[in-house]
């Protein structure tokens, strides 16, 4: 009867336990990538002992890359601003955009403190009038104070996800339609093609006046600055959707429409089981560019229309010309951009949920 190595045995353990690290860093890098922190998997596994020079590599690549490239856009940034003048001043630098980020921090928090004292007042008032059985007396006062920059932002993006679901709501149904039927394809090629061009500036006239003739009231459940800005993103983001869609249903395997046929599925039977899984991935691309044309059009709409969000925002600094605005805008700009490209991550991660496609 012989006897089991004990070395073996140990080594046998460590790689099986390096084979199960190695598992779950492969399994959290799909998301990372969905992320966009890709280069957090080349540190774990340099960590794990996976070939350290070639993990190097790519931390390089993917890391330090990207870093050197920001310092130096600051750098640039820092040296070249003071240098030009505008009506507001000296183009600030980073370390005064820094500041005054800052400093809308603590006027949002300032801003809060102050609501919740106004709505504490309110209730300890309707409190009274009722323990003094007075209830009719009782009022819901709203508070008149003006938005701080993070109710700004929150006001631009449920807009802007408002639209988007309409334009989504529109688009794919007319998509899978156009990819199914080629005569409805020559039915709305033409308007994708006449429409698809059109500004959100031209847009946002129509939509007003429409919008205020029909929403008569401002007390419903959405104000009329509101749904203008809405609608306004709705007819200008739709059509990536819609093209996306036509041709991802257009370009499914004849062979899938040749099986459907055989085994006579209906119509919806069809769509559900067959069009749109075989088209999600170009379907998920459309609705990523349409919500990134969605929140370009918003800001622009935005500030033309003085509709309250972040275009409001950089329009009344830009107004208000104090040595401080230049920096607010630039803020406000820096703040556009990351909220754009988290608004694309949602949207990858949910393709990545749905979908089998690797494009990003």
């Amino acid at each position: 009867m012989t006897t089991a190595d004990p070395n073996f045995s140990e080594s046998a353990e460590r790689e099986a336990r390096r084979a199960r690290l190695f598992t779950r860093i492969n399994k959290a890098d799909a998301w990372f990538q969905v992320l966009g922190l890709a280069w957090i998997t080349p540190i774990l596994r340099a960590a794990a002992g996976d070939n350290p020079r070639a993990q190097l590599k790519e931390i390089w690549r993917l890391l330090a890359v990207p870093v050197i490239a920001i310092l130096a856009f600051l750098l640039l940034w820092g040296t070249l601003a003071p240098k030009v003048q505008t009506s507001l001043g000296a183009i600030p630098g980073p370390s005064e955009v820094w500041t005054e980020a800052v400093n809308l921090h603590e006027d949002a928090q300032a801003k809060a403190a102050k609501e919740q004292q106004h709505y504490d007042r309110v209730e300890a008032r309707n409190q009274r009038f009722i323990d003094r059985g007075q209830p009719e007396k009782v009022k819901d006062i709203p508070y008149t104070g003006s938005p701080s920059y993070y109710a700004q932002i929150w006001t631009s993006i449920k807009t802007v996800f408002f639209g988007f679901l309409i334009a989504s709501a529109v688009a794919i149904p007319l998509g899978i339609l156009a990819g199914l039927s080629a005569t409805a394809n020559a039915a709305i090629n033409p308007l994708v093609q006449i429409f698809k061009p059109v500004s959100p500036l031209a847009w946002l006239p129509i939509v007003t006046m429409v919008v205020s003739a029909v929403y008569a009231t401002n007390d419903g459940l959405f104000s009329k600055s509101f749904l203008v800005s809405a609608i306004t993103v709705t007819l200008c983001s739709l059509w990536p959707t819609l093209i996306n869609t036509a041709l991802g249903v257009a370009s499914i395997d004849k062979d899938l429409v040749s099986v459907s046929k055989v085994l006579k599925m209906n119509t919806w039977t069809k769509i559900t089981k067959l069009v749109l899984p075989s088209a999600l991935p170009l379907i998920f691309t459309g609705l990523r560019l349409s919500l990134g044309v969605g929140w370009m059009v918003l800001i622009a709409a935005e500030m033309l229309a003085q509709n309250p969000g972040l275009g409001k925002f950089v329009w009344d600094e830009f107004q208000n010309g104090s040595s401080q605005s230049l920096a607010k805008i630039i803020v406000a700009v820096l703040t556009i951009g990351i909220i754009g490209f988290l608004l694309d991550r949602v949207m990858f991660a949910l393709q990545s949920l749905f979908t089998f496609s690797n494009n990003r």
